[in-house]
Order: C-alpha cells, then structure tokens, then sequence
C-alpha cells in the first residue's frame, strides 16, 4: 500500500496533478483511489464528475470521494464529546462550560486524516492518492496526531487510575468515557504511525515557479522536516516554453523575461530542496480523465509515479562527543535534520525532558533520550541541513537515575 499526499500554495495545481498521477496509477493496473481532504473540494471539477464520500469508480481501477467533515463531525465525533462531557459534570464542571471545552480546535482536520487512514487501512486500493487543502492547512493537519497525543497524554495522565478513584461517580459512564479516550489515543496512534511510515507514505509539493510560491514551498519542506515527514519530491507545474530566436516582438520579449525568471527560480529551488520534476505550461486547462492522462504521460514519461526512491537519514540523530559510561566530563549531541532553517526564525527551549523547537510558525516538542534527560543544554548551532544541540551531563541528576 502506498500513500501519497498532494499540497502546495493554493491554486498552482495540486488538484490537477494529484487526479493526473491517479489516473495515471490506475492506467498502470494499480487500484487507486483519489480523495480529497480540500475544504474547496476541486477534485470532481479536474475529473469532470460529480464526486460525494462514497468512493465511486469512474474507470477500471480509478476510484475518486471527498472527505465529507460534517458527517463525520456527527457521527464518532458526537460519540466521544458526550463522553468528555461525561467527564467534566462528574468533576463539577458547568454543562455551558462542558459544551465549550469539547470543541476541539482542529477536530475537523483531524477527522478528515482519519478518514485518510481509514480508507488506506481498508486494503481496497493499492494506492492512496490524497488532494490535501494548501499548505497552511495541511502542515496543521499533518502536526495535528502528534500534537494531539502529547496534549491527550498530558490532560489524562494515567486516567484509569484518576477517575477511578473519583468518589460517587457512575463507575460505569466513567468507564465508558476511559474506553473513548483509550480509543482517541489508539487513532491519534494509527494516525502517527501511518505519517510516520517513510516506506509507504511520502508527501508530493506541487508549485509554480515564481519566487513567493518557491519561498512558501522552502519554509513547508523544512516544516515538514520538523515533523520528521518524507517529501518525495517537487512538481514544478506551468514552465513556459523558451521562446525561439527568431521570435521578435513584445510578445517575444514578456515570454524571452518569463522564461529566464521561471529557469532562475527553478534552479534555486532544485539547489535548495531536492529533486523537482516539471510540467509545462498548457494552453487549455486539462479537465477530465483523458486530458489528465495526457498531463501524466508528459509528467511521469516512463517512470513509477510512486517508486520509493533512496531515503534520506534519520531526522534525529544522538553521538556522544567526548567521555564514556558515567563520565561526568560527557558531552553529547543531538542532531535534527533541518534544511532550509537558516532562512528563517528558529527557537529552542528545553521544557522538562523535552526540547521545543519552533521554526517560523511551526512547532515540535521532542521527547528527549533518557541519557539526555539527565543532562543541561549548553550549546546550539546550525550546521549545513542539521540543528546541532550541544548536552553535558547536569550534576544534580546525572548519577541519580
């Protein structure tokens, strides 16, 4: 099973191509199913057809939904906000206030993703192609199981054990809301897994080359670097043909300008962030399935549009520098794979046994290595793609443990 998700800035033809590359799979003889997560729900607009939550065959082999928030906000959703609320009466918390603490900022993302794991955990499809909402919301989506398991682990710490010894509660409503927390943490667990999961999920960037959109398409590869997620490649869509020299005109001028900036911005781009494949620019939109198998075929040419190509290292990686076992003169270093960081505003705090790290507007706390835990941070630098945390063993607690 492969998934890959599609995002980039909005409007340079994430939809189209996401569709494209599915058309393309299920041309191939792979099942494959296209569904968008986008809120804008372009996807049947590409495909020429009307589309709705039931994933419906449109060809042999090419399956295509959308994920529909509202019903799922109904359904599951419903189920365990009756739980919480569950949960904070028995506490003495007013039902207004209840109400107000159970909306979950995000819940809607969240479900969408689950949706995703769903449909890729079913087996029904050999490949899972997802047309996600712009970059802003996606990289929200994306963080959202981690930061929401932290947060569940942190709110309920060891939650049997506190509600049950809450005196006078409805042992068997609070058993209930245990069990749909339990469930909670197992599907922000799924959710993880599958993200985290470099050999079957990768996320595709798709932008056009223009220097605002190749600036947001750096800062997401290094916020998705951040969150340890494998991008497995830029798509560079509309590259404008170069002119040739017996072209004259204003005409030959604007295409002669465009060319050369589309090729600067290009080669920045490909220097700075991997490999990029390129489509060009069309002179007719290309809606419906034949058009977007025309799209691929220029696109993909003979190669796998899903080949797992090499990997990249561990995004987290711990050396010792200086001593052995419980040398006090240790030192340590943590390093977090980081491309791009330089460009942009970068913080980091030790919070108990973790680092927060916070490049521009996008955060990840870091459950430290126990070693770690039991040293003090004395030093951080940038070093090429890497954040390099410098540790040294803190006296009061390094023998302590």
């Amino acid at each position: 099973m492969r998934v890959v998700l599609f995002t980039g800035k909005g409007g340079v033809g994430k939809t189209t191509l996401a569709a494209a590359t599915a058309v393309r799979l299920a041309r191939s003889g792979r099942k494959t199913l296209v569904v968008s997560t986008d809120p804008a729900h372009s996807l049947g607009d590409a495909l020429d057809t009307a589309l709705d939550a039931d994933p419906r065959e449109l060809e042999h082999g090419l399956f295509a939904g959308h994920v529909d928030t509202r019903v799922l906000l109904d359904g599951a959703w419903a189920d365990l906000q009756d739980h919480l609320r569950t949960l904070l009466a028995g506490i003495g918390v007013d039902d207004l206030v209840a109400d107000e603490l159970t909306v979950l900022p995000g819940v809607e993302d969240l479900l969408a993703l689950a949706e995703v794991h769903r449909l890729a955990a079913s087996g029904l499809w050999d490949v899972v192609v997802v047309d996600c909402g712009p970059t802003a919301e996606t990289l929200r989506l994306l963080g959202l199981p981690e930061a929401l398991s932290g947060y569940l682990d942190r709110l309920f710490p060891k939650h049997r054990r506190v509600l049950a010894g809450l005196a006078g509660a409805d042992r068997e409503g609070w058993e209930r809301t245990v069990d749909a927390l339990d469930g909670l943490a197992a599907q922000l667990e799924g959710l993880r897994a599958m993200l985290g999961d470099r050999e079957h999920t990768s996320i595709r960037l798709v932008l056009t080359p223009e220097r605002v959109v190749a600036a947001e398409t750096a800062r997401t590869v290094t916020a998705l670097a951040l969150h340890d997620l494998r991008v497995d490649g830029l798509v560079v869509n509309r590259l404008v043909p170069a002119p040739p020299p017996s072209l004259r005109g204003p005409t030959a001028r604007w295409l002669r300008e465009r060319w050369t900036e589309q090729q600067t911005v290009l080669a920045e781009l490909t220097g700075s962030s991997g490999p990029a494949q390129t489509v060009p620019y069309t002179a007719a939109e290309p809606v419906g399935v034949e058009a977007l198998a025309a799209l691929a075929e220029s696109l993909y040419g003979a190669a796998d549009p899903v080949a797992v190509g090499p990997d990249a290292p561990p995004a987290l990686r711990m050396q010792r520098t200086r001593g052995d076992g419980t040398d006090p003169d240790s030192e340590f270093e943590l390093a977090l794979r980081l491309p791009g960081a330089a460009s942009g505003p970068l913080d980091l705090t030790r919070v108990g046994d973790e680092l927060v790290v916070t490049v521009g507007g996008t955060r990840r706390r870091l459950s430290l290595p126990a070693v770690l835990r039991r040293c003090e941070v004395t030093a951080a630098r940038l070093q090429g793609e890497d954040l390099v945390v410098t540790f040294v063993p803190d006296p009061a607690v390094w023998m302590s443990r």
